[in-house]
């Protein structure tokens, strides 16, 4: 897009009363934003959702001085514009009804990748679930998934941390204008974010992380993302409304369970308990739900997962893996272990999260 048609493209932005919706209905219908400027009066009535006053707003002048401003500042500061009609637009936000008109982005973002999910939770975030968001991420690593959240407090930032950790892609949905950070305390990750990744948002850069924005913008984290995870939320909270944006947008959603006493819990356990999400409790689970090619994608994984087994306990584990479920006897005989010692030996296998305990004295590979 050059400049004319981006300066157009803000301007139209700027016509009070024209939303997303209503000014896809106009690039559709007339091909450029320029056109749109230059169509007839009663070419612009015959569009559903233009009336009189909308109309009126179009001839509003102050709209082009402040798309010049904004012009200005995405050229000085190398802000990235894609519109919905770009092949580098997000293809699954592409599909949502009302997803943005234009997405402005920084750092170097890259959308190939499909496999993107995105983590969100409360802003207290517990040490269960710093535990489960490190082991999770860390599990999904070999897969190079895309983790998006909204760069703040709590599990969006942690979900940040351990992607670059990882060194995973991963992009912070703001809720503002990428002239400013929010939280404040948040900016020194980001260099090391727009390394591998970086910030998008719809705003401009006018634009405060006010209240309203953050409901808008996690419309943006569920509908670009295959699939949400709520790590932790208490019984109310905007991670409870990204889920639900994610549900009507068709994707798949996870949550993490937890003790019904917990506070950071509740929200995660309405969600299963009402059938609006699927139980996480490990990699496995999202890998399997999701269909990332298991059989080649599981193996990955596990072989990062493995590295802490010793001989003894690789032994057993290829054997499961081979066999499918067997009995502890039976795994005693093949494996040529004592039973005194195989049962200590499942047990360190068991806490390490590798294999899991069937009824009826069986044992299978996680």
């Amino acid at each position: 897009m050059n400049d004319q048609e981006l300066f157009y493209l803000l301007a139209l932005q700027r016509v009070e009363g024209v939303g997303d919706i209503i000014a896809k209905k106009l690039l559709t219908q007339f091909g450029s934003v320029e056109a749109v400027f230059q169509a007839k009066v009663s070419q612009l009535k015959a569009i559903d959702g233009i009336g009189s006053v909308l109309l009126k707003n179009f001839k509003d002048q102050s709209i082009f001085a402040k798309a010049e401003r904004e012009l200005e500042f995405i050229s000085s500061n190398s802000i990235s514009i894609t519109t919905f009609q770009d092949a580098d637009y997000p293809e699954r936000l592409k599909h949502c009804f009302d997803s943005p008109l234009v997405l402005f982005s920084s750092g170097n973002i890259s959308l190939k990748n499909q496999k993107m999910i995105s983590i969100v939770g409360t802003r207290q975030i517990t040490s269960y679930g710093l535990d489960f968001c490190r082991k999770f991420i860390a599990e999904l690593a070999p897969l190079n998934p895309v983790i998006v959240s909204g760069f703040a407090y709590g599990v969006d930032i942690v979900a940040h941390q351990f992607a670059m950790e990882n060194n995973l892609q991963t992009i912070g949905v703001v809720a503002h204008g990428l002239n400013q950070i929010y939280p404040k305390s948040h900016k020194k990750y980001v260099a090391k974010m727009e390394e591998n990744g970086g910030f998008m948002t719809e705003f401009w850069s006018s634009s405060n992380p006010d209240k309203e924005n953050f409901v808008r913008r996690n419309r943006i984290v569920a509908g670009m993302t295959e699939a949400t995870i709520v790590i932790e939320s208490a019984e109310r909270g905007g991670s409870l409304i990204t889920a639900n944006l994610a549900n009507e947008y068709n994707r798949d959603v996870f949550a993490v369970p937890g003790r019904v006493s917990d506070k950071y819990s509740q929200g995660c356990n309405t969600l299963i308990k009402t059938q609006k999400a699927n139980v996480l409790t490990s990699a496995s689970d999202l890998i399997y739900m999701l269909n990332w090619d298991i059989e080649k994608e599981v193996k990955s994984v596990q072989k990062q997962l493995f590295v802490a087994l010793d001989d003894d306990e690789q032994k057993i584990y290829d054997y499961l893996l081979q066999s499918g479920k067997e009995l502890l006897d039976v795994i005693a005989l093949r494996c040529d272990f004592p039973i005194y010692r195989i049962s200590g030996i499942l047990l360190n296998m068991e806490l390490k999260g590798v294999i899991r305990p069937l009824p009826g004295k069986l044992f299978e590979a996680i």
